[in-house]
């Protein structure tokens, strides 16, 4: 079976897990180099999971011939350098979300990918796992009638008690609607459409972080981004959902996130993982019961969405983690942030329209 061949850029924290789905369950695609600012770490992949090629830097992977698709793990300042690079080299690019750390940065990168006639996707990719596509089949079929509304929650205390490099999660282009925003905005979107206008009020509530976690324990952080941003989106649809992510928090478990409907409710599962449970309440039941799960890729399946693109590539149609979807992401989280600096309700511009549902296959690893 012909592969499509991928180069990694960043061999950082969130690469074993694609690396491990990459090389034991997606059959159709294979990383052919690695690179990293930390050569080291390059090392220990490429020696850790028998990668052909060991590049020298990010230019070296995206000048190589045998490399059809970039897969861009790094820090989320460096996505858009690296995305025009690799577009500009004539590479499809999936990347680690977000798409940019401004709108104007997204805008510019889909443009140019239409431009080359080259895929742009990424990350989240967990909106395609079997959670929330059971969740989108139950609405799509009416278990809940018509979304009325929604409300996603992700709260927590911060990374710097467990990340080895925290940092940047609260520099720009990070903060909780940055960093966790991807997740929870992308499964929104995939289950009641597209955004038409979002208000906001955000803060940061502490001045200075201090890091925990080794290597770096001790270290003071200087808070950039906001870390408490509660936020109204507006739908197509007509639903109104509720947005609340915070750094500053303490909190034991998953926060809720529901749909709610005019014949029930729907809890949808952590939109960070790719499974369940998924409980429904419909008033002639008069409590929530848990709904059997009807998708493939229930397990941590990082790697899925870019198995899509590999997919997509060979059937010539449009990735399902597609740039219209990225940029759309981004504009949502952009204007929050936007929305409370200047008190105001802010009109979203791009259109969204959902992306095509998963298909089941008769082999695990192989996608339609």
């Amino acid at each position: 079976m012909a592969t499509v061949k991928v180069a990694m850029i960043g061999t950082g924290a969130i690469s074993s897990i694609y690396l491990d789905n990459i090389s034991q369950v997606f059959r159709e695609i294979e990383i052919l180099g690695v690179t990293d600012l930390d050569r080291s770490r390059a090392e220990q992949a490429q020696q850790k999971y028998g990668i052909p090629k060991l590049y020298n830097s990010f230019e070296d992977a995206i000048s190589d011939q045998e490399v059809d698709i970039v897969l861009n793990l790094t820090r989320p300042s460096e996505h858009y350098t690296v995305i025009k690079a690799a577009l500009e080299a004539g590479k499809h690019v999936y990347t680690e979300k977000p798409l940019g750390v401004t709108f104007d940065e997204g805008q510019e990168l889909v443009a140019l990918a239409a431009q080359r006639q080259l895929l742009l996707g990424g990350a989240p990719d967990t909106f395609l796992g079997a959670g929330i596509q059971t969740c989108r089949r139950l609405i799509d079929d009416g278990y809940i009638g018509q979304p009325v509304g929604a409300a996603a929650f992700m709260i927590c205390r911060g990374h710097e008690s467990w990340h080895p490099a925290p940092d940047f999660y609260y520099q720009k282009g990070g903060g909780p609607m940055m960093d966790m925003g991807p997740y929870y905005i992308t499964a929104l979107v995939n289950l009641l459409g597209g955004v038409n206008k979002v208000t906001s009020a955000a803060k940061a509530s502490f001045s200075q972080r201090t890091i925990t976690s080794e290597p770096k324990k001790g270290q003071v952080i200087d808070v950039e981004v906001p870390t408490y941003t509660t936020g109204i989106l507006h739908f197509e649809s007509g639903a109104i959902g509720t947005l609340f992510t915070t750094f500053d928090v303490y909190y034991k478990q998953q926060a809720r996130f529901e749909v709610y409907g005019s014949e029930g409710t729907l809890i949808v599962p952590d939109p960070n993982t790719f499974g369940g449970p998924v409980y429904l309440l419909r008033p002639e039941d008069g409590d929530f019961r848990e709904m059997p799960l009807l998708y493939d890729y229930r397990e941590n399946s990082r790697g899925l969405g870019l198995a899509d693109m590999a997919k997509a590539m060979s059937s010539q149609r449009d990735c399902r983690a597609h740039s219209t979807q990225l940029l759309h992401v981004l504009e949502v989280m952009t204007s929050l942030e936007k929305s409370a600096v200047l008190d105001a309700s802010i009109p979203i511009t791009t259109r969204y329209s959902r992306t095509k549902p998963m298909q089941q296959s008769n082999v695990h690893g192989i996608l339609d």
